[in-house]
C-alpha cells in the first residue's frame, strides 16, 4: 500500500514539478553579462609540424582547432546525441521530460543523469566564468536552463551541435572533436569512423575514466552502449552495431605526435613571438626543422641513460611526485644539430617537461669543463703554427695570479704524464697541457675565438677558463662547435623554416644564418681530426660501444671540478651534438662521474639510433698529410708496423722535411700526368 502511495506521489511529482520549473525560470533574469546564451569564438591552437610535415604538438592555451559540422560525417553529432540527449532535437533547450525523470529517479533512490541537454552543456562550457558547471546549486541550475533557452531562440540546432562539439574537454589539454581525433586517433575528424565517433562520444562523461589510449578497455565498453543506443535511435542499424561493436579501441600512441618534443616546441614559440607572430592566437602552422626519428633517439637516449646512471631510484621517488614540480633528480640535455646549415634537428631540455619545464638547452648555463679545450688549442696553433707532434709538458706547474692564491692545475685522475705531444693531450684531457696552450695563445685570443664561435656568454680571462670554468649555454656550446665541423665557419642554430597563418600565407620565415669565420680552415682540420682521437683512443671511446666504426666521429668529453657538470660535444659529418648532465642545483653527481663514462654514451646512443652518414671528411688543399710513426713521432717506414700507422695533419710550413717531399713528389707527379690522382 505504501509503495503504490508512493508511486501515486511521484507522478503528481512528475506532473507537476515541470510547469513550476518553466514558470520559475521564465521569472529568473539573465546573468548580469547579458551575454552568456552566445556562442562566442574558441581559443584556437596552432599546430606545429617536423621537418617531414608530421605532427610534433600545437601551440595555445586550449588545443583545439574548431570545425564546421558540414565538413564532418553527421553520424558523429548523432553519437553524441545518443549518449548525451536523445530528445535534443525536441526540446527548447531544456528538456522537461529529462527533468521529470531524474526528479523521479532521486525519490526512488535510482541513479539517474543530470538531465543537462546538449545546449546547456554548451552554455557552461563555452562560459565557465559565468555558469560554472561545478556548481550544484539550485539557482546555477536555474541560470543555464534560462540561458539555455535564450541560446535556442537565436541559433539553429546544427549552430549549437557544432559548437558544443568544438568545446569538448577531452583530457590532456586536447578540446573539440577535431583536436580529439587528431590526438586519439591520428586523423582528422572528417575521417572518423562511426565506432571511433562513438568512443570520443563515451569522453565528456569522465575523459580520464574513459580515455582510449590509457583505458582501452573501459572505452570499449561506454562505446559498445553508445552504439547501442545509436542503433535504437535510428542513427545506425542495428545489425551495424553489432558488427561495430566487435572491434577493437585502437589509439594511436604518443598523442598522435610524430616525437615528443615540447622542449623544441617552447623555443619555437618563444622565436615567434620574438618576431611578432601571435602564435597563440592560433590557427597558424609552424613548420621546424625537427627530425622526429633523431629525437625520439636523443629522447629515448637521455631517458634510458641517466636512469642506467643512478640505478632507478632517485627517479622513481621523483616519479612518485610528479606535478610537485620538483626536479632535484639528475637532470640531462641533449642537442643534435645539422652542422652545415644549423637546423636543429633534436633537442632534449631535461627528464620530464611535465615535472618542469626548464629547458637545460637554452635556458641553462653551465660550466664546459674540457669540452672547451679545442678552442684552446685551436688558439694555440694558430698563433705559433704548432703541429699535432709538438711536445708539451704534462707537468706540475704554477702560475701567480695577482691578489690570489697561485694555481696550479691537476690531472682528473691525479697524474701527470710527463711530455708528450699535442694530440695524445688532447685525446687524454691533460689539464695542465691547456692551461699552458691558453697562455701561450693569450687569454685575449682564445676569448676572442670563443666569441667568434657564437659562444655569447664572457669568458674570464684566467687561466682556468682553459678548463672550462666560465659558463656556457648548452645550445651555443653547440653551435660553437660547428666552427670545427664547416672548417672554421661557425652557423646559427635554427628551429623555425616558416610559418603560415590560416589562410596559408606565409608570415614568418627565419633564414638560415652562416657566421663569418672564426678559425683558418686547415687549423679547423687538424683540430678536429685531433678530436678524432679523442674518440677513437681518448677520453670519449664510449662512443663507438654505440656509433658503427664506420661514422667519423670527433669530439670530446667535459667534467667540471668535483663532478658537478658532465659533457660530451662532438660531430659526424652531418651532425654536431652535446649531451650534459648534473643537477639544477650544481653539486657532485656522483664519486669519479666524468664526460666519458656518463655523457658520451648517451651521446652515442643518440647518434647510434638515427643513422648518419659516413663519408669521410676530406682535408683542405692546403694542409699537409703525412703518414707518420705513432710510437716514434717520424713519418713511417716500410718497417713501421701497420698499427703504428696513421696520417697526421699539418699545417703549410709545419710539416716534417720528409713528409714535405713526399707531398711535393706527389703533387709534381700530378703535375706531369693531370689524370692520374694520389
Amino acid at each position: 500500500m505504501v509503495l503504490r502511495v508512493t508511486h501515486s506521489l511521484l507522478a503528481a511529482c512528475t506532473l507537476s514539478a515541470a510547469p513550476l520549473l518553466l514558470h520559475a525560470q521564465s521569472a529568473t533574469p539573465a546573468p548580469a553579462s547579458g551575454d552568456v546564451w552566445q556562442i562566442i569564438p574558441l581559443p584556437q591552437s596552432s599546430l606545429v609540424y617536423a621537418r617531414d610535415g608530421s605532427l610534433i604538438g600545437e601551440i595555445g592555451k586550449q588545443w583545439r582547432t574548431s570545425v564546421n559540422i558540414a565538413a564532418i560525417p553527421k553520424y558523429i553529432g548523432q553519437a553524441f546525441i545518443a549518449v548525451e540527449d536523445h530528445r535534443f532535437y525536441g526540446h527548447d533547450g531544456v528538456d522537461v521530460v529529462g527533468i521529470a525523470s531524474a526528479i523521479k529517479g532521486k525519490l526512488l533512490g535510482q541513479k539517474r543523469g543530470g538531465a543537462s541537454t546538449i545546449t546547456q552543456q554548451l552554455v557552461g562550457n563555452m562560459h565557465p566564468d559565468l555558469i560554472s558547471r561545478r556548481d550544484m546549486s539550485f539557482g546555477r541550475k536555474l541560470k543555464e536552463q534560462s540561458a539555455a533557452r535564450e541560446m535556442e531562440r537565436h541559433y539553429t540546432k546544427e549552430q549549437i551541435l557544432e559548437g558544443y562539439l568544438n568545446t569538448i574537454n577531452f583530457g590532456h589539454g586536447w578540446y573539440g572533436i577535431e583536436a580529439a581525433a587528431r590526438h586519439y586517433f591520428g586523423k582528422n575528424a572528417a575521417r572518423l569512423t562511426v565506432a571511433e565517433a562513438a568512443s570520443l562520444a563515451a569522453m565528456p562523461k569522465a575523459p580520464a575514466t574513459y580515455d582510449p589510449a590509457t583505458k582501452p578497455g573501459l572505452n570499449l565498453r561506454r562505446r559498445n552502449i553508445i552504439l547501442d543506443l545509436m542503433a535504437e535511435q535510428g542513427f545506425i542499424a542495428k545489425a551495424d552495431a553489432g558488427r561495430l561493436k566487435a572491434t577493437p579501441v585502437t589509439a594511436v600512441q604518443n598523442g598522435g605526435m610524430s616525437a615528443p618534443s615540447p622542449y623544441f616546441i617552447d623555443v619555437a614559440r618563444r622565436q615567434a613571438e620574438r618576431a611578432g607572430v601571435p602564435i597563440m592566437n592560433g590557427g597558424y602552422r609552424v613548420y621546424t626543422t625537427l627530425d622526429p626519428s633523431l629525437q625520439r633517439a636523443a629522447v629515448t637516449a637521455v631517458v634510458e641513460g641517466t636512469e642506467a646512471i643512478e640505478g632507478g631510484t632517485r627517479y622513481t621517488r621523483a616519479k612518485r611526485e610528479a606535478g610537485s614540480g620538483k626536479t632535484d633528480y639528475l637532470q640531462a640535455m641533449a642537442v643534435a644539430m645539422d652542422a652545415a646549415t644549423g637546423d636543429v634537428r633534436a633537442l632534449v631540455g631535461g627528464r620530464n617537461y611535465a615535472e618542469g619545464p626548464f629547458n637545460r638547452a637554452v635556458d641553462g648555463m653551465r660550466q664546459p669543463g674540457s669540452s672547451i679545450k679545442p678552442f684552446v688549442y685551436a688558439a694555440a696553433m694558430a698563433a705559433g703554427r704548432m703541429t699535432p707532434l709538438d711536445l708539451v709538458g704534462d707537468t706540475v706547474i704554477t702560475i701567480d695570479l695577482p691578489g690570489s692564491p697561485t694555481y696550479s692545475p691537476k690531472n682528473a685522475d691525479g697524474e701527470f704524464l710527463g711530455v708528450i705531444p699535442l694530440r695524445e693531450a688532447l685525446a687524454r684531457s691533460r689539464n695542465p697541457v691547456a692551461v699552458q696552450l691558453f697562455m701561450k695563445a693569450t687569454a685575449d685570443s682564445v676569448v676572442a675565438l670563443v666569441k667568434r664561435a657564437g659562444i655569447e656568454a664572457p669568458m674570464a680571462p684566467y687561466p682556468s677558463s682553459a678548463l672550462g670554468a666560465s659558463v656556457v649555454q648548452p645550445l651555443d656550446m653547440v653551435a660553437a662547435y660547428s666552427t670545427f665541423a664547416n672548417l672554421g665557419t661557425p652557423v646559427r642554430p635554427r628551429f623555425v623554416s616558416r610559418i603560415d597563418d590560416a589562410r596559408g600565407r606565409t608570415v614568418w620565415s627565419p633564414q638560415r644564418v652562416t657566421m663569418p669565420p672564426a678559425l683558418d680552415s686547415a687549423v679547423a682540420f687538424v683540430i678536429r681530426d685531433m678530436m678524432r682521437d679523442v674518440v677513437e683512443r681518448g677520453t670519449g671511446a664510449a662512443v663507438r660501444r654505440y656509433v658503427s666504426p664506420q661514422v667519423p666521429v670527433a669530439g670530446k668529453t667535459g667534467t667540471t671540478d668535483n663532478n658537478t657538470d658532465v659533457w660530451f660535444v662532438g660531430m659526424t659529418p652531418d651532425l654536431v651534438g652535446a649531451v650534459w648532465l648534473g643537477f639544477d642545483r650544481p653539486k657532485t653527481i656522483a664519486r669519479g662521474a666524468a664526460g666519458g663514462t656518463l655523457a658520451a654514451p648517451i651521446w652515442g646512443r643518440m647518434m647510434a639510433a638515427a643513422g648518419r652518414a659516413t663519408h669521410e671528411w676530406t682535408p683542405p688543399a692546403m694542409v699537409a698529410p703525412g703518414t707518420m710513426d705513432r710510437e716514434t713521432r717520424q713519418p713511417a717506414t716500410d718497417a713501421t708496423p701497420l698499427e703504428r700507422r696513421y696520417t697526421e695533419y699539418f699545417l703549410p710550413g709545419t710539416q716534417p722535411r720528409a713528409v714535405a717531399l713526399e707531398n711535393w713528389k706527389k703533387w709534381r707527379y700530378i703535375a706531369d700526368d693531370p689524370t692520374h690522382f694520389p
